[in-house]
């Protein structure tokens, strides 16, 4: 195990069986585990130095790129349904596509809450999600902001259940995120700020379509609110520090990314898209922005932000 040193310039390891390593090893499943101790048994072979560097950036890249893959486990899987009904979906079926959806997201996060990849606490903030994001699809889709096609029982006002889910896998990527990479906060703003801050996005998102839009306001108090913030995550071994803003934004982009993979599977229709699919204005990334604020707001009611520990080590023989 490793932590940041108290100059934040290298990682220092944590010995094997402390308890801080006991307390990080009971937050993860049995696959996270069998993750984390290859990872730290390929960093602890005896190789030259000249290799030494290249080979543990490559290994510590790599179980970011694993973690991170596991982080999106529920949103892809909703995605990769979403792209083979596209794909191939029999239009004689007696169960419409879009009830199928729900069905299978259903299904999706019953097996996560089954096989202990959340708990249930980590649970209660993706119901949330979901009902906020329900919430706001039916008030969108009645404005015209974006329309959703298909037949289907499985409807409120419209809208297929299936939108829930789609908010409640960024709300699983989040939750998952702050357990997996133990992400500690420097300079973390108090939580009832980022609360206020959270409440007023979410009414802009309804508001803007009857008064003036207030987002150049909510971007700017983003940036005053969070411009101190520096996020340190842990990989494997290392930790690495990142300014929040940075995150948010690239969270962001890949949440847009995501989208434009949904709009093509037909999971809903912007208007520019009615005759046919185009790639999604890169000015929804805006947009995407503030529900990351959102996002984040709700996943600290969870797992409350903490800074950065220094653990003491243990002398050596």
């Amino acid at each position: 195990m490793a932590v940041l040193d108290p100059r934040g310039t290298e990682c220092l390891p944590v010995p094997a069986g402390s308890e801080a390593q006991a307390q990080l090893m009971a937050r993860f499943t049995s696959l996270e585990q069998r993750l984390d101790e290859w990872a730290h048994r390929k960093l602890d072979e005896k190789i030259s130095p000249n290799q030494s560097r290249a080979r543990t950036w490559a290994i510590e890249f790599t179980v970011f790129v694993l973690k991170q893959a596991w982080a999106c486990v529920f949103g892809a899987a909703l995605l990769a349904v979403l792209v083979l009904t596209r794909i191939w979906y029999p239009e004689s079926a007696t169960l419409a596509r879009n009830d199928f959806l729900v069905l299978a997201a259903l299904t999706i996060q019953v097996l996560m809450v089954v096989f202990k990849l959340e708990t249930l606490r980590e649970l209660w903030v993706i119901i949330l999600f979901h009902i906020v994001g329900t919430v706001m699809e039916v008030f969108k889709t009645d404005v015209g902001s974006w329309t959703y096609e298909g037949e289907g029982i499985l409807h409120v006002f419209g809208v297929p259940l299936y939108s829930g889910f789609m908010y409640a896998a960024v709300g699983s990527y989040m939750v998952r995120v702050f357990r997996l990479f133990e992400l500690r906060f420097d300079h973390y703003p108090r939580r009832w700020i980022t609360a206020i801050l959270a409440l007023l996005i979410y009414v802009n998102f309804f508001s803007h379509h009857f008064i003036f839009d207030a987002r150049w306001f909510l971007f700017a108090a983003i940036a005053v609110i969070y411009w101190r913030t520096v996020m340190h995550v842990r990989v494997s071994r290392a930790r690495f520090r990142m300014p929040v803003l940075l995150a948010f934004v690239l969270v962001a982009l890949f949440i847009w990314v995501a989208e434009n993979v949904a709009t093509w599977s037909n999971a809903w229709v912007y208007p520019n898209q009615s005759d046919g699919w185009e790639l999604v204005s890169i000015a929804k990334l805006g947009s995407w922005l503030l529900l990351m604020i959102v996002s984040v707001v709700l996943v600290t009611w969870v797992e409350k932000p903490r800074p950065p520990e220094v653990e003491r080590l243990a002398p050596e023989d």
